[in-house]
C-alpha cells in the first residue's frame, strides 16, 4: 500500500511518515521541500502516481479567518482534484475537535476543509483530535516575551501527537468511514494551568493572565467546546509525561 502524506514535513506529518515506515507501508511526502505545492498543484500529479490513499495533515500557522479559509480552500480543492485524477481510493483528513462549532478564525478554515472533503469526489474519512501536548508551548512562542502571559480560558484534553499519528495510520488502512470517532488525551486540563506548567518546566518566571474571550465563543472555549463527548478514542500519554520527555530531550 502506498500512502501520500500531505504536510509530511510538519510536526505531525513527520510522525505519520515515520509510522508508515514502521508498519511497512510505502509513503510519499507532499510538501514544498519535495517539489509539491498543495495550493497550486505544482508537482502534485506526479507525487500521487500509484498512491492508494492520502493522509492530509497539512497546516497553516495563523489566527486569521481570511488566511485560514483561503489556505484550506485552495489546498483541499487542489488535493482532492489531484487525488481523483490519480485514482486514489481514500483521503483521510485530520481536523480539530470543536472545528464544527467554535467560530474562531483558524477553526473556520478547518470547517471549510471539512465541508470540501465531505462534498468531494474521493471516498473519505475525517478524524477530529484535540490539541497536541505541544500546543501550550506553541502558544507561548507566538506571544511577546514579558512578565505577563495572557492565555485564553479554555478547557482542553491534550493528546500526544505520536498517538494521533499511529491512529491515522491505522485508519488509513481501513475502508473510508466518513466522520470517525474523535480522539483526545487521557485528562481534562485548563490551558492556563498547562502554560504555567510549561513555564515552570522551562525555568521561566512569568505570570499567566487568564483571558476570557467575549460572547458565545468565549463561553464555548471555557465550557468544553474543544473537548469531545464520549465515545472517543482515548490517548494514553499524560501532559506530565510529555513534559518529562521533553526535558529529557
Amino acid at each position: 500500500m502506498r500512502v501520500a502524506v500531505a504536510g509530511g514535513t510538519g510536526l505531525l506529518g513527520r510522525l505519520v511518515v515515520a509510522e508508515l515506515a514502521r508498519v511497512g507501508l510505502e509513503q510519499a511526502t507532499l510538501a514544498r521541500s519535495q517539489g509539491v505545492d498543495l495550493t497550486t498543484g505544482a508537482g502534485l500529479d506526479a507525487a500521487l502516481t500509484g498512491a492508494d490513499a492520502v493522509i492530509d495533515v497539512s497546516n497553516v500557522t495563523t489566527t486569521s479567518r481570511r488566511t485560514a479559509v483561503r489556505f484550506f480552500t485552495a489546498e483541499t480543492t487542489t488535493l482532492l482534484a489531484a487525488a481523483e485524477r490519480a485514482g486514489v481510493g481514500h483521503v483521510l483528513t485530520l481536523s480539530i475537535v470543536g472545528a464544527d462549532r467554535i467560530d474562531v478564525g483558524y477553526y473556520l478554515g478547518k470547517r471549510r476543509q471539512e465541508e470540501l472533503l465531505a462534498a468531494g469526489p474521493v471516498p473519505w474519512t475525517l478524524l477530529r483530535a484535540t490539541q497536541f501536548h505541544e500546543f501550550p508551548e506553541q502558544l507561548l512562542a507566538r506571544l511577546p516575551r514579558g512578565p505577563l502571559v495572557p492565555v485564553p480560558v479554555m478547557a482542553s484534553r491534550p493528546v500526544a501527537a505520536q498517538e494521533v499519528a499511529a491512529h491515522l495510520v491505522d485508519l488509513v488502512q481501513l475502508a473510508p468511514a466518513g466522520v470517525a470517532t474523535p480522539m483526545a488525551g487521557p485528562e481534562r486540563l485548563a490551558m492556563t494551568d498547562m502554560v504555567r506548567r510549561v513555564l515552570a518546566a522551562r525555568g521561566r518566571r512569568a505570570v499567566v493572565v487568564p483571558l476570557r474571550l467575549p460572547g458565545r465563543t468565549g463561553r464555548a472555549l471555557a465550557g468544553g467546546g474543544l473537548v469531545p463527548d464520549e465515545p472517543f478514542v482515548h490517548g494514553r500519554t499524560t501532559f506530565a509525561e510529555h513534559l518529562a520527555a521533553s526535558a529529557g530531550r
